[in-house]
């Protein structure tokens, strides 16, 4: 099922001294767009490709991408967590009912807590940030105070438009709120913070990122569970969700956000937060 739309996935690329990496690759039905996009902005050829967890919005592109690079020599890089899931990505889509597989069976580099990916002299230091999925990594790249952390800690569409990383079927909250934790404990060396969903936030934004991802993961989690006890309609609890939570978002669109409600309470269904019933659609 993919989502189609715009500026919902931030794939990144890091270049410096000549020397390319790019930050996850998106869907299979996007590989093509990633790179005449890569082309048209210069940044091709790509020289190593990391996948910050093994979601199919991240990684299931993964294959054909490699495919359609078969001209140049690429490394690819993952969680020492995520080489099993990446070759059997169907272990990684229960909840995401009609979304296709694709495993990716060429060679993986394997990270760890502590690894460095050296560009030519720019270290990026490899973290985990288990929860959300328990191969999430980010790359802290120290000589910029920038941590690229995939969907480790939060997603925000706007300023006040997000949700949790809370999501089928790899999901442990007690590792997710020792992530929350590890990001606090690094707050003094970063001044951003960039987000696969969705983008770069500086300053300000990033310190509200800090202050309140834990809180807003409560504060979602428990009207998730309150709402769904009232009724399982996925389009009643997505408009109590945006009134309710989002009332002064700019960004509106149904279709998203009942995909991403959806996802949320199977989050819950699976790791037996809520009782399982039939959801409404």
């Amino acid at each position: 099922m993919p989502m189609g739309l715009p500026k919902f996935l931030s794939i990144y690329v890091i270049e410096h001294d000549g020397m390319r990496l790019m930050i996850d690759v998106g869907e299979t039905s996007k590989a093509r767009t990633v790179i005449k996009k890569l082309k048209d902005f210069g940044l091709y050829p790509i020289h190593k490709i990391v996948i910050t967890h093994t979601h199919w919005d991240h990684a299931q592109g993964l294959s054909k991408l490699s495919k359609l690079m078969q001209d140049i020599d690429v490394e690819i890089l993952a969680s020492e967590n995520a080489i099993d899931n990446l070759r059997h990505p169907e272990k990684m889509i229960e909840g995401y009912e009609g979304i296709g597989v694709n495993p990716f069976e060429d060679k993986v580099t394997p990270l760890k807590e502590g690894d460095i990916i050296d560009l030519n002299g720019l270290e990026l230091k490899v973290m985990n940030f288990s929860g959300h999925t328990m191969d999430s990594i980010a790359l802290f790249d120290e000589s910029n105070k920038n941590i690229f952390i995939g969907d480790a800690v939060t997603m925000r569409l706007d300023e006040d438009a997000y949700f949790i990383p809370l999501m089928p079927p790899d999901f442990h909250e007690q590792d997710l709120l020792n992530s929350f934790k590890k990001l606090r404990n690094m707050k003094d060396r970063l001044n951003s913070i960039s987000l696969a969903h969705f983008g770069v936030w500086k300053d300000k934004h990033f310190e509200q990122i800090i202050t309140e991802m834990e809180d807003l993961y409560f504060k979602v989690k428990n009207r998730l569970i309150e709402w769904y006890s009232e009724d399982t309609s996925i389009e009643i609890i997505t408009n109590k969700y945006c009134k309710t939570l989002m009332p002064n978002s700019k960004f509106w669109n149904e279709k998203i956000f009942e995909f991403i409600v959806s996802m949320m309470l199977n989050g819950l269904k699976i790791s037996g937060m809520i009782e399982e019933k039939s959801i409404s659609l």
